[in-house]
């Protein structure tokens, strides 16, 4: 049996679904092994026993797949978060969890990097839509805890919000140099700050 919204759907296409989903979920184990540079689609094909003939067939390219990886790794993120009161406390959680995983902030901060550059106009799509929908989503969560606590500011609340994107990015980078640095401690400190 078969319907229109994917209840009760069998054979190839659930089939189809499902390895995509295993290659996402495996892509970022082949690059926490073999790092970034190391993840051609043929490498991670090989590694993960895809032929590359069915990698291209469900990602077009390697930053089409590395993308998604990401837009993945983000709904999980949210999934995972739920209904997480405070904006700071839902950015310490994120962080630790991105720690736990550094082929992921690996991942993110390259393809972020490589974005600006021409030629990356799907990772640059990605992290364009992806910083806006931040921000808004960063600015309704400041105002609503403002306004739930009484407290009224006439500061840019999204210039607050791309400051606090910066220093959550900048902070990844760091912590990738020198695993010493504190993500989400330091997340804290800038909400005393602010």
């Amino acid at each position: 049996m078969t319907s229109n919204d994917g209840i009760g759907r069998r054979g190839p296409y659930a089939k189809g679904v499902q390895r995509r989903q295993e290659i996402l979920d495996e892509t970022l184990d082949v690059i926490a092994t073999r790092g970034i540079d190391g993840a051609s689609l043929r490498a991670i094909g090989e590694a993960i026993g895809v032929s590359h003939a069915a990698l291209r067939h469900y990602f077009s390219s390697r930053e089409d797949l590395l993308v998604e990886v990401l837009r993945e790794r983000d709904a999980a993120s949210n999934r995972a978060l739920g209904d997480t009161p405070g904006v700071f406390t839902r950015l310490g959680v994120v962080a630790d969890r991105n720690v736990s995983e550094p082929a992921l902030v690996t991942l993110y901060t390259t393809l972020l990097g490589a974005s600006v550059e021409s030629g990356n106009e799907t990772a640059r799509d990605f992290f364009t839509a992806r910083f806006v929908q931040a921000r808004a989503d960063l600015v309704r969560d400041l105002r609503t805890e403002l306004g739930a606590s009484g407290r009224h500011t006439d500061v840019d609340l999204d210039q607050v919000a791309s400051l606090i994107i910066a220093a959550f990015d900048g902070l990844q980078v760091q912590w990738l140099l020198d695993r010493d640095v504190d993500i989400a401690g330091t997340l804290r400190l800038l909400e005393r700050v602010l």
